[in-house]
């Protein structure tokens, strides 16, 4: 339960907001997703800003995606930071009633993603070595790593396809999902395998 819980808290979090980004940038923002707002793209067009809602949907998706995935849950998990802090300032400025409670909630889970990588973030903050072991993680590949990016690219690519056919754009984004998680796997199966009786 204790490996469980972190695992289910980030693929929550991933999931919350992969899905807030691609609703943003689906064709008629026909996608899943339980956090808004979906026409993010059109409101902040009034003002010039559609560029600016498009980078913050495809930030959203990669930030989500490692986490959904659970791959590179300690850059997602750091990078996750600012981007609620300031999806944050902007529903208090707005005065999105509630909306700034949720975020807090949101937020508390990424901290709590961040304190089992503990061992790790010290040597950030320090620059340099410290006298606690980092405890050691799965080992992963570069083709593991080149199977993950081709899961994400499989998700931006699904975008513009939705403008075509939805159908094939869904497909397109559930195979990167499944790709993403199998990555894995991958690792497995490159990593070199000691024999029994070494």
């Amino acid at each position: 339960m204790k490996k469980v819980f972190p695992l289910l808290i980030s693929c929550f979090l991933g999931f919350t907001f992969w899905s807030a980004g691609m609703v943003k940038l689906f064709a008629g923002h026909q996608f899943i997703g339980w956090i808004g707002p979906p026409k993010l793209v059109e409101q902040l067009q009034e003002f010039d800003l559609g560029l600016f809602a498009e980078f913050i949907g495809v930030c959203q998706i990669t930030i989500g995606f490692m986490l959904l995935t659970t791959r590179y849950k300690l850059i997602g998990g750091i990078m996750m930071i600012p981007m609620i802090l300031t999806i944050l300032m902007v529903t208090i400025s707005q005065k999105w009633a509630g909306t700034p409670y949720v975020l807090g909630v949101l937020f508390l889970m990424d901290l709590f993603i961040l304190y089992q990588y503990r061992d790790f973030l010290r040597p950030l903050i320090e620059e340099g070595k410290h006298a606690k072991q980092i405890k050691f993680r799965s080992e992963k590949t570069w083709q593991g790593h080149l199977t993950w990016i081709a899961a994400w690219a499989l998700q931006m690519v699904s975008i513009p396809i939705s403008f075509e056919n939805l159908t094939l754009a869904f497909l397109s984004s559930a195979f990167g999902v499944f790709l993403g998680i199998y990555s894995f796997k991958v690792d497995n199966f490159f990593i070199p395998k000691i024999p029994a009786n070494s």
